[in-house]
């Protein structure tokens, strides 16, 4: 089935806008996202190794890189959105309207869509799963974020369903695109979140869930009716791929040889130490700027050392972002120059501001009161300046990064202390505020990231005080005219850069190693992976 175009509502253009950025995608490595030569052709089992399990097969309340690519290949969202335009096109939904406001959206559904349960798709289900999102709990926060507001989710007939929100809400037509707002079956959306968590839902997705090992694996089925794919897709009908296993080995190293011995086609999280040697083989290198929040340290802005923002921003001017991005990150790999990507929609430079400067450093530790102790590390009051930054072990960077930053603090008199827990333990022990700092990105094609991470209306993970940054983040969220959304978008960085809530350190790229045999393994908006139009051959 085809997909129809998008109506134009009348603040269709503008709502766009708001969604679309330019020169998304990076450099790849030679003919892995085409189909290289050759003709495509259905069959075969695509074995991708990633570094990690988040514990959970949900993709409303899964945000790890390592188990989204295997989740989203179960559920269809309403929308999808371009890598290369950042428009947003038709997928469950062939058409949509807006208000003029932007406080209510209308989606008319496609006709004949069915989940793996032969439920069928309607407007009522769409209804369950956005009524049921507010009440994921502690691991669907990015989704109830994307809800925030909402009056109400109404069932105007069969196939069109109309959410009103309570003000203009303008990232709603995006979020509609993630995985996080995948629909699932009437059947998956009254099973508890840890059900779904554990036993993996239903989705009208071109794979179903067929076995999930915690720690070990994931494999998935092709779906044999499917015939309602993205609107983006070369390929209408089924998937070329019969099956994905998705094989959790911790070790960056052994992914890679694995990947240069033929043991898997697939690698995710390939870093610089690996590179040289998988360019060597049989192997083409992949990558992608991942939009949203970058790689850094989110503060716990209410802990006693961390609410004075020259401590704050003492470690802001103590980390060398260069460095760290020149040395432990993939080729390729950009400093932060903002809380932001530069491949976020309304994107502002601040690196001035992020500029390494230990001197500064030091100057505004000493303007704080602490000062610089026999061992190097300062003390205030008989206390040392000392800081824990949590962290999980979902990608080889993430340890040397950390390590390098211990280092360039305690040049300046901060001892850090590196604490690793594993990844289903980072969102509750965000959630219960017992931490000082945690190292982590969160990656979203949309800047309303920035109201979802950081006002104090929402979760507030990072403890921020409640001031004037609310107020800006819901004006962004709620204008309908982009210029004015930049305006605000680029207040809300600064304001968020300037009183270091958060120490941005390094872009996320996101650079997988794939196997000559593969083609059209394609990224989405959000650097995640797309696998419906991938074949081996």
């Amino acid at each position: 089935m085809r997909a129809l175009p998008p109506a134009r509502s009348p603040r269709w253009t503008t709502l766009a806008a708001l969604v679309t950025t330019g020169a998304l995608l990076t450099a790849c490595g030679s003919g892995s996202d085409d189909t290289g030569s050759g003709k495509p052709r259905s069959g075969g089992t695509l074995t991708f190794a990633v570094g990690s399990d988040a514990g959970c097969v949900d993709p409303q309340q899964v945000g790890s890189n390592d188990t989204i690519y295997s989740v989203r290949q179960v559920v269809d969202s309403l929308t999808d959105q371009d890598p290369r335009t950042g428009k947003i096109v038709p997928w469950l939904a062939r058409s949509w309207d807006i208000s003029a406001d932007a406080t209510a959206f209308t989606f008319h559904l496609r006709s004949g869509v069915t989940f793996s349960d032969g439920s069928p798709l309607t407007a009522q289900v769409v209804k369950e799963n956005f009524d049921a999102v507010p009440k994921l709990g502690v691991l669907g926060t990015l989704a109830e974020g994307y809800l925030s507001g909402v009056r109400s989710t109404t069932v105007v007939d069969p196939l069109t369903v109309k959410v009103t929100f309570r003000q203009p809400n303008a990232q709603f037509l995006q979020a509609t695109s993630t995985h996080s707002l995948g629909i699932e079956s009437s059947a998956s959306v009254k099973r508890s979140p840890q059900q779904k968590c554990s036993d993996g839902v239903v989705g009208s997705g071109p794979f179903v869930l067929k076995q999930y090992v915690q720690n070990q694996s994931i494999t998935l089925a092709k779906r044999k009716d499917y015939a309602w794919g993205s609107s983006r897709w070369a390929k209408k009908g089924e998937a070329y791929l019969d099956r994905l296993v998705f094989k959790v080995v911790p070790e960056a190293g052994v992914r890679a040889g694995s990947l240069r011995s033929g043991q898997v086609d697939a690698i995710g999280s390939v870093g610089r130490a690996d590179e040289a040697a998988l360019k060597g083989g049989p192997v083409t290198l992949q990558r992608r700027a991942n939009p949203g929040i970058v790689f850094g340290l989110g503060f716990n802005n209410a802990r006693p050392v961390l609410k004075d923002a020259r401590v704050r921003r003492a470690i802001r001017s103590a980390v060398d972002r260069k460095q760290i991005a020149d040395t432990v990150f993939p080729t390729g790999t950009r400093p932060a120059t903002s809380v932001l990507a530069h491949t976020t929609p309304d994107y502002t430079d601040l690196g001035t501001d992020l500029a390494f400067d230990p001197a500064k450093a030091k100057s505004l530790l000493d303007a704080a009161g602490w000062k610089a102790g026999g061992d190097g590390v300062r003390t205030k009051d008989g206390k040392r300046l000392s800081l824990t930054i949590d962290w999980v072990p979902n990608a080889a960077t993430n340890q040397p990064a950390l390590e390098l930053i211990q280092q360039q603090l305690k040049a300046v008199g901060v001892q850090v202390t590196l604490k690793q827990l594993q990844l289903p333990q980072l969102t509750p022990i965000q959630q219960s505020g017992q931490y000082d700092a945690i190292w982590g990105n969160i990656t979203r094609a949309d800047p309303d990231i920035l109201r979802s991470s950081f006002s104090t209306k929402l979760a507030n993970f990072y403890r921020v005080p409640a001031g004037g940054l609310d107020t800006t983040l819901a004006a962004q969220a709620a204008t309908t005219d982009p210029a004015e959304r930049g305006r605000l978008v680029e207040r809300a960085q600064r304001s968020i850069v300037r009183d270091a809530y958060n120490v941005p350190v390094v872009e996320l790229q996101t650079q997988l190693g794939l196997s000559t045999k593969v083609h059209s393994l394609a990224f989405d908006a959000s650097s995640r992976i797309q696998l419906h139009d991938t074949w081996i051959g």
